[in-house]
C-alpha cells in the first residue's frame, strides 16, 4: 500500500473547503485509514461505524483488540445519537473543555458501534479535538472517527507527521500533515458512568482543572494493573517506550551520574533525558533534553519527540529524571512511568 501525504497549514480558514481534506475525507469515510493532527497526538482514523475499518486500526498498529478506542466527534450535536444519555456532568464538562483533551467515557446506545470501537465494553469513549484540521476532516467525512494515537503500539505517541510516516508507511491509506502537535500529551480520560467522575489516565486536562469544575474527582487504582480489561486506552499495555531500557530516578542529579557512571564502566552507551536546567551538570554518551521544570507543559510536548529521538541515537540504557506529581506532571509521571515499564530507582 502506497501511504498519501497531504501538506495543510495548521491554521486554516474554517470557512473553506480545502481539496486535500475533502480528499482524505472520502477515503476515510469508505472504509481506509488516515492519520491526522491533534492538539494531543497524531490520531489513526476510521470510520467508527465500520466494523472492518476500525478492526484495521488494531492490524496497522499490532494493537491487543481489547483496548477500546476514542471516538472523536466534529460537533458537540453529535453526541446525542451515540450515547445512551448525557448526565448533568458531561453538559459542564463538555462547555468548559470540549474542544479540548478532554475524554468522556459514557453508556453507549446501543446498535450504534461494532464491537471493535469499545472491545465489547457497554461504555464508549468520546471526545471533540482542539484542531482545525481534525475538526475539518471529521465534519467532511460525515462520519464519527475511531482514532487512537498512529504509531505501532508500544512505541512512543507521534507529534510529527514524521513519526507517523516512520512507523505506519505502507500501513494506512494517508496522512494529513499539519506540522507538530500542541499539547504532546494523549487527552486525559474521564469515566462518567458511575456515581463519582472516575480519572482512568491522566492527560491535557489536569485532575485540578477537574476540581475546580465539578468538585470531587478520584483517580482509578488499577492504572497500571494487567489483570483486567482494560476500560479506556492506555491503561493495560506497555507504551510509549523507546528501543532502549528507560529507567527513571527519583534523586539528586549527582545521584544519577553515578548510576550512569556505573553503566559506562560496563562498557554501555549510556543516555540522560533531563531538563534545561540540569543539562550541564551530567556526562553521558547521550544527553537530551526535553523541556523546563518552569513549566512542565514544556516536558509534555517535547517527551515523545525525546524517546524517539533517543532510538536515532542508539543508547544501550537510558536513565531519566522524575517529575512531581502534581498538574501535568501527573500525566507526564504516567507516560514515562509505562515507557519505563515501572523502573523507577529512588535515591535513599
Amino acid at each position: 500500500m502506497r501511504t498519501k501525504i497531504w501538506k495543510v497549514d495548521n491554521i486554516v480558514d474554517n470557512n473553506k473547503i480545502y481539496p486535500q481534506i475533502v480528499d482524505a475525507a472520502a477515503l476515510l469515510r469508505d472504509g481506509e485509514l488516515i492519520a491526522f493532527p491533534t492538539e494531543t497526538v497524531y490520531g489513526l482514523g476510521a470510520n467508527a461505524l465500520n466494523g472492518q475499518a476500525v478492526a484495521n486500526i488494531y492490524q496497522a498498529k499490532g494493537r491487543p483488540s481489547d483496548n477500546p478506542l476514542i471516538v472523536h466527534i466534529g460537533h458537540k450535536e453529535q453526541l446525542n445519537g451515540l450515547v445512551e444519555e448525557i448526565p448533568d456532568v458531561a453538559h459542564t464538562l463538555i462547555s468548559r473543555f470540549w474542544p479540548g483533551p478532554l475524554t468522556l467515557i459514557f453508556k453507549k446506545k446501543e446498535g450504534v458501534f461494532p464491537d471493535t470501537v469499545t472491545a465489547a465494553l457497554a461504555t464508549v469513549a468520546i471526545r471533540m479535538p482542539d484542531h482545525p484540521l481534525a475538526l475539518q476532516l471529521i465534519r467532511e467525512s460525515g462520519c464519527p472517527v475511531a482514532a487512537p494515537s498512529a504509531n505501532l503500539s508500544g512505541k512512543p505517541s507521534p507529534t510529527t507527521a514524521q513519526h507517523v510516516y516512520e512507523d505506519l508507511n505502507g500501513r494506512i491509506a494517508g496522512i494529513v500533515d499539519g506540522g507538530a502537535t500542541g499539547v504532546g500529551l494523549e487527552s486525559t480520560v474521564l469515566d462518567i458512568t458511575g456515581d463519582v467522575p472516575l480519572i482512568l489516565r491522566p492527560g491535557g486536562v489536569t485532575i485540578e482543572q477537574l476540581q475546580e469544575i465539578i468538585g470531587h474527582v478520584e483517580v482509578d487504582k488499577g492504572l497500571l494493573k494487567e489483570k483486567e480489561a482494560p476500560k479506556a486506552p492506555g491503561m493495560k499495555y506497555k507504551h510509549y517506550a523507546p528501543q532502549a531500557p528507560l529507567t527513571l530516578v527519583d534523586g539528586s542529579p549527582s545521584f544519577l551520574q553515578s548510576l550512569v557512571d556505573e553503566k559506562r564502566a560496563e562498557g554501555l552507551r549510556v543516555g540522560i533525558y533531563t531538563v534545561s536546567e540540569h543539562k550541564h551538570l551530567y556526562e553521558a554518551d547521550i544527553i537530551l533534553e526535553g523541556g523546563t521544570l518552569k513549566d512542565l507543559r514544556t516536558i509534555a510536548e517535547n517527551m515523545y519527540g525525546v524517546l524517539r529521538e533517543f532510538d536515532h541515537e542508539g543508547p544501550d540504557v537510558i536513565f531519566g529524571e522524575a517529575y512531581p506529581h502534581e498538574g501535568i506532571g501527573e500525566a507526564i509521571m504516567n507516560r514515562l512511568l509505562k515507557a519505563a515499564s515501572g523502573r523507577i530507582i529512588k535515591e535513599d
